[in-house]
């Protein structure tokens, strides 16, 4: 009798995620590391300070399933605050170990084997996997790059009417997205809240870097659209809004019927999430609206600093209208693909990058394969650098592929 497999199915075909591949060879090649995108600067000193009282004051054992009763009223009043999103903190709040966690969360609370779940690309990888785990089949719906008629990435209509059936449970919706950077218009938002309706489908909008929004786009929180109010759960975290990407706290907000359903696989995935965070985090979401507009100043810099070292350097870089990293197309280098340049840039270069053909199904990984993804979220002389090598090696490259 011959040994049964090690691996389970659902994780298969999941090997080492290509951020922990591309982060080793940055370190292994002393790369200038734009690949990964955690900010490699701290979150502000009064959150973190608030962490350190809580320890200090005993808050350390289990938080409510639910999350932390502070966190919660912390949550719905910035949900009011920033987007007049009315929010019952008891009924419809629910803390999570970060944004992934509660992805999963929903995919279980939500999804059955057999359903449909209908997801952007390029997708943030946990979508893939998270489906992949509830036994549930993607249906991929590309988003394209901007060209002469569309100044922003933008999607077919009738592809995304295409990926709708009456399997459909699930659409997944990311905005501002990683990694296009689009931020979805309230046009593209009814339209897709129609198409959710017709088919009864449920909505999980991923909206973690809500903060991070460039003018004149505008961020608008899908369940304050009328036609998705009733079948959106939101998702966000502290990680990207406060450069605290460690401390892993998330939430999500929904309909109580739908907060129920994934409350109910939230509380055998994690149970609950750290508690001392969970009050430091309440005293970030409540900070005043500077800190935000500052945050928001902070990436605007970053993003035309980057933006301008790319596009220096040869490369045509996308403006992305909101998240802190940048598409550029690398189609004009000869190289096989995307994994191919990406590994390129950061053995001779010494510039990491992630190739973002891997956040793409097999039918349109095609598409991802003339792309490269730079993150913004480094201090100034981390982007210089970056820029600086780009700017000695690109150019030659290109001229010796032509």
């Amino acid at each position: 009798m011959s040994p049964r497999p090690v691996l389970s199915q659902r994780v298969a075909r999941f090997g080492t995620t290509v951020f922990s591949e591309f982060s080793a060879l940055a370190l292994k090649h002393q790369a200038v590391n734009l690949g990964q995108g955690f900010p490699d600067f701290d979150g502000p000193d009064d959150v973190k300070l608030a962490a350190w009282e809580a320890i200090q004051d005993g808050i350390n054992q289990y938080a409510p399933g639910v999350g932390a009763k502070v966190l919660r009223d912390a949550i719905a009043e910035h949900s009011e605050r920033f987007y007049g999103h009315r929010v019952d903190p008891d009924t419809m709040v629910s803390v999570t170990s970060g944004a992934t966690e509660a992805i999963l969360d929903v995919l279980l609370g939500l999804v059955d084997p057999g359903d449909e779940v209908v997801v952007f690309e390029p997708f943030y990888d946990s979508y893939d996997a998270s489906i992949a785990f509830v036994g549930a089949t993607p249906r991929y719906v590309p988003l394209r790059p901007p060209d002469a008629e569309h100044t922003a990435w933008w999607f077919d209509r009738d592809e995304v009417k295409a990926a709708f059936g009456p399997r459909t449970r699930l659409l997944i919706l990311n905005t501002p997205h990683n990694p296009t950077g689009k931020v979805f218009t309230l046009e593209e938002l009814e339209f897709l809240g129609n198409l959710c309706a017709e088919h009864d489908a449920k909505v999980l909008s991923d909206e973690v870097y809500e903060h991070i929004v460039f003018a004149p786009a505008r961020h608008i929180r899908a369940a304050t659209v009328p036609v998705l109010a009733d079948r959106t759960v939101t998702v966000s975290s502290a990680g990207k809004s406060f450069s605290l990407t460690g401390w892993k706290i998330g939430w999500i907000i929904a309909p109580p019927p739908l907060r129920d359903a994934v409350q109910r696989a939230h509380q055998f995935v994690t149970f609950a999430t750290a508690s001392p965070f969970q009050v430091a985090m309440a005293a970030g979401l409540r900070m005043p609206d500077e800190y935000f507009q500052e945050l928001t100043a902070l990436y605007t810099e970053k993003r035309e600093r980057l933006l301008t070292g790319l596009r220096a350097a040869g490369l045509t870089a996308f403006a992305p209208e909101g998240s802190y990293f940048i598409l550029a197309d690398i189609s004009g280098y000869g190289f096989e693909d995307d994994v191919a340049f990406c590994r390129h840039l950061v053995t001779q270069v010494g510039v990491a990058a992630i190739p973002p053909s891997v956040f793409y199904g097999p039918e349109h990984r095609h598409l991802g394969q003339r792309f490269a993804r730079f993150a913004f979220c480094k201090t100034e002389g981390v982007l210089d650098e970056a820029a600086r090598r780009l700017r000695a090696k690109l150019p030659a490259l290109a001229a010796a592929k032509r």
